[in-house]
């Protein structure tokens, strides 16, 4: 028995590992931090794909089913009980192909204003300040300025998950996205909560945002040298803080969070 996929994707530090926590206290559901399936389904495309001399041997109807045959091995233990929210950022530049393959699937994004996005990692950095990052590649060197053009240009953590959004945001499936906006999630989390099950057509379930858990991040972020880049507080609480970012780089993203743009919503995405 398959009871069902969908996702989660969007912007990094926007909120998807804290969703992630509050859905799993759901019995019926399954979530957490990013998968190995992205990897592995990526992998799999180019493997399948003309690169590969044996490719001639293989048709799309071939890709279809080996690449839906990677989410049912991988939760096969799962789904016979639960819906899975499977996470990461890379499915939004995936959606037509998640749709042909999952007709019923739809796609929560996570997101936030832009230059709190980036303030969020350079804490972070900073924080961690005797260690070196994954997300730069473990170099010792850089500014706050060299940081965040590495972030924002087109294949890094955020630029590249900015562009994915946009791409599905315009694109032809646009009615299977549902923009969550970290503020929302994080002042009133159960009205988040609650649209995400509408959408979905999942039964509404009371969920404790007071007593949140998760707590398998952290070997994952230790490894990344960014600990604390997936923890989630056990109560929810919108951040109130002054921004660390230099004001030139702050104003520089200021009018990147195009969701807010209703001129921007072409296809009538719903935001909460």
């Amino acid at each position: 028995m398959d009871h069902g996929i969908h996702f989660i994707s969007g912007l990094p530090r926007a909120g998807s590992t804290l969703l992630a926590a509050l859905l799993r206290q759901n019995p019926a559901l399954h979530a957490g931090m990013t998968s190995p399936v992205g990897s592995l389904f990526t992998a799999m495309l180019r493997e399948l794909s003309q690169g590969n001399e044996t490719a001639v041997f293989i048709d799309n109807d071939h890709r279809a089913a080996l690449l839906h045959g990677l989410f049912d091995n991988y939760y096969h233990r799962i789904h016979p009980t639960q819906t899975v929210f499977d996470t990461n950022r890379l499915w939004t530049s995936k959606l037509p192909t998640l749709v042909d393959m999952f007709p019923s699937a739809k796609i929560i994004c996570c997101v936030r204003h832009v230059p709190w996005i980036l303030d969020s990692i350079e804490r972070l950095i900073r924080r961690n300040r005797y260690e070196l990052s994954k997300i730069f590649s473990f170099e010792p060197g850089g500014t706050v300025y060299s940081r965040i053009e590495g972030l924002g240009a087109g294949t890094g953590m955020a630029g590249f998950a900015w562009n994915a959004l946009r791409e599905a945001w315009f694109g032809e499936q646009a009615d299977r996205l549902l923009l969550v906006t970290y503020e929302t999630l994080t002042r009133s989390p159960q009205t988040a909560l609650d649209a995400i099950y509408d959408f979905t057509g999942l039964p509404r379930f009371v969920h404790d945002t007071q007593n949140v858990s998760y707590d398998e991040a952290a070997e994952f972020d230790a490894r990344l040298g960014t600990p604390g880049l997936h923890s989630v507080g056990k109560t929810i609480q919108p951040p109130v803080r002054r921004t660390i970012l230099p004001p030139d780089l702050f104003r520089r993203f200021e009018s990147d969070s195009f969701w807010q743009d209703p001129a921007q919503n072409l296809n009538n995405v719903r935001v909460v």
